[in-house]
């Protein structure tokens, strides 16, 4: 089986605040639960996604976000974020997504 040797970490997700951080600005900001998408940099993303981005880049200590690690592969995120929300626009039930 292909994932016999990874293990599970837990972030402490009160601590990281993933829907919360901008990477770019180091700050937090609590946005509301119908805000689907958020400003990073000038370029619209999808809150969800950009979560699971710096969900990603989280520190070893499981409780923080690596700034650096988020800026060397921020590109490469907006470039498949860009992608995977032009084939998730070809369906229309997502609409609660904010695509």
């Amino acid at each position: 089986m292909y994932f016999e040797n990874l293990k599970l970490k837990k972030i402490d997700t009160k601590k990281v605040k993933a829907s919360q951080y901008n990477h770019i600005e180091k700050e937090y900001k609590k946005k509301k639960l119908s805000e689907r998408l958020t400003q990073i940099e000038g370029l619209k993303v999808q809150r969800d996604m950009y979560s699971a981005f710096l969900i990603m880049n989280v520190n070893e200590d499981l409780e923080s976000i690596n700034d650096k690690k988020c800026e060397n592969r921020f590109d490469k995120f907006v470039k498949l974020h860009d992608k995977e929300i032009n084939r998730l626009k070809l369906n229309k039930n997502l609409s609660s997504m904010g695509i």
